[in-house]
């Protein structure tokens, strides 16, 4: 994975946009990992593999329960890496 700090990307972000289509690119600040920019096929893609992580830990449960669609999105989310506890509040 290519890395940029977030001075160079915002100076080179047409190149961080061309790097994205192949990989992801890690953005850091006071060398601190803050973001990571992808594709949007590889974004759809990790929703995707989310969406149908969440539906087969559902069906699996066995808990018919409440359906309620913001906690799933959230849990596949973070399942997904996505966001963090901290960010689900």
């Amino acid at each position: 994975m290519t890395t940029y700090t977030a001075t160079d990307a915002k100076r080179e972000f047409g190149e961080v946009l061309l790097k994205s289509q192949n990989e992801p690119v890690s953005i850091t600040r006071n060398n601190k990992p803050v973001a990571v920019v992808v594709s949007e096929r590889d974004y759809q893609e990790l929703k995707r593999q989310a969406l149908q992580a969440a539906l087969i830990e559902g069906e699996q449960s066995g808990d018919a329960g409440v359906l309620d669609m913001e906690a799933i999105k959230q849990k596949a989310r973070r399942n997904a890496g996505l966001v963090t506890d901290a960010q689900d509040s």
